[in-house]
C-alpha cells in the first residue's frame, strides 16, 4: 500500500505542474496588477513606479516569474505577499488552523447526520420520514452557500441574537469553549448543508440496494438482530462506493471555505484568498490554488486507499480486482 501511495503521488507531480501553469496564465491575463493602485496615482513619480514594478520583478517575463515562483515553491518559500509585505508561508501557517477546525467539523458534522438519515430512510422507503427528507435534500442542494449564509445570519443571529453573526470568538472576551462553539454553528451549518443533502441521497440509495442482497435476508433468517444486521453486513459493504464520494469531498470542504469565511468573517485562508483575489496578490493566490489542488489530488488517493479497505476483493499492490 506504500508504494501504492507513493506511486500515486509521483504520478501526481505532473497534474500538480499543469494546475500551477493554467492558474499563473489565468491570473496574468486577468485585468489589473497588483500595483495598479499605486501606478494610476499621479502623486507618485514616475521613476517610483519603475522601481516599484523592479522590485516584485512584474517587469520579467512570465516563464522567468513562474520559475522563480516554481523553484521557491519547491523549497517551501511560496514569496512574499504583495498585500501584506509578509511571507506567504506565515500567513497561511497563521490561517489555515482556522480553516482546518470549520473544515474538519463541518466534515465530521456532514458525515453524522447523512449517514444515519440515510440509513434511516433506505429502511423506511417511501414512508412519510422518507419523502420529508428527500424534500429537504433537494432544497439543501438548491439552495446556494452564500445565500444561505446570509439567511442563517439575518434570522438566528440580528433579529433572534441567539448565536454570534461572525468571527470565532467575542471580542475582547476570554476564551471559552462554549463561546467557540457558538461562534462555529452558523459557518459549519453553511457548510455542511449541501454535502448533507448530497451525501443522504448516496447512502440512501446504496443502503436500498444492499437491503435486497441475498446475504442480508440469510443473516435475518439466521436469526440475528436487525440493527447488527444493518451495520455489520450492510453498512459495511454499503459504504464502499461511497467511499470514493467522501474522499473527494473534504478537499470541497476546504475550497468552499472561501465563501463562508468572507461571509463570517472568519479569519482563515478561504478569507485570505479572496482579499488576495481582488487585491491580485499573486503569490498568495498561488499558493493556495497549489494547497487545495494538492489537497484533491490527496483526497483521491484517501478514497482510493479507503475502498480498499472496505472491499477485500480491491487490491491497490496489483491495481486490479481479484476474481
Amino acid at each position: 500500500m506504500v508504494r501504492y501511495v507513493l506511486r500515486r503521488l509521483l504520478n501526481a507531480i505532473p497534474i500538480l505542474i499543469g494546475i500551477t501553469i493554467m492558474s499563473f496564465a489565468i491570473i496574468h491575463m486577468a485585468p489589473g496588477s497588483p500595483l495598479s493602485s499605486f501606478i494610476e496615482d499621479p502623486t507618485i513619480k514616475a521613476i517610483d513606479k519603475e522601481n516599484m514594478i523592479k522590485s516584485y520583478g512584474l517587469d520579467q517575463p512570465l516563464y522567468i516569474q513562474y520559475w522563480k515562483w516554481v523553484s521557491g515553491m519547491v523549497q517551501g518559500d511560496f514569496g512574499t505577499s504583495f498585500l501584506k509585505n509578509q511571507p506567504v508561508a506565515d500567513l497561511l501557517w497563521d490561517r489555515l488552523p482556522n480553516t482546518l477546525l470549520l473544515t474538519v467539523t463541518s466534515f465530521i458534522v456532514a458525515m453524522l447526520i447523512a449517514i444515519p438519515l440515510g440509513i434511516l430512510c433506505a429502511v423506511k422507503v417511501n414512508s412519510r420520514l422518507d419523502q420529508v427528507v428527500s424534500a429537504l435534500t433537494f432544497v439543501g442542494i438548491s439552495i446556494p452557500g452564500f445565500w444561505l449564509g446570509l439567511l442563517l445570519i439575518m434570522f438566528f443571529a440580528v433579529r433572534l441574537g441567539w448565536v454570534p453573526s461572525g468571527g470565532l470568538q467575542s471580542i475582547n472576551g476570554p476564551f471559552s469553549l462554549m463561546d467557540r462553539v457558538s461562534h462555529l454553528i452558523l459557518p459549519v451549518f453553511t457548510i455542511a448543508c449541501s454535502e448533507v443533502a448530497v451525501w443522504i441521497r448516496y447512502v440512501r440509495s446504496s443502503m436500498l440496494e444492499v437491503i435486497h442482497q441475498d446475504y442480508m435476508r440469510t443473516a435475518k433468517a439466521k436469526g440475528l438482530h436487525d440493527g447488527r444486521v444493518l451495520t455489520i453486513h450492510g453498512l459495511r459493504n454499503a459504504l464502499i462506493p461511497l467511499a470514493t464520494l467522501f474522499g473527494l469531498s473534504l478537499p470541497g470542504f476546504f475550497s468552499g471555505s472561501v465563501i463562508v469565511e468572507t461571509i463570517f468573517s472568519i479569519p482563515g485562508t478561504g478569507r485570505l484568498f479572496t482579499e488576495a483575489a481582488f487585491q491580485r496578490d499573486y503569490p498568495v493566490i498561488f499558493a493556495i490554488t497549489t494547497l487545495v489542488a494538492f489537497l484533491y489530488v490527496l483526497g483521491s488517493i484517501l478514497a482510493d486507499v479507503s475502498y480498499a479497505m472496505l472491499d477485500p476483493r480491491v487490491s491497490l499492490s496489483k491495481s486490479e480486482v481479484k476474481a
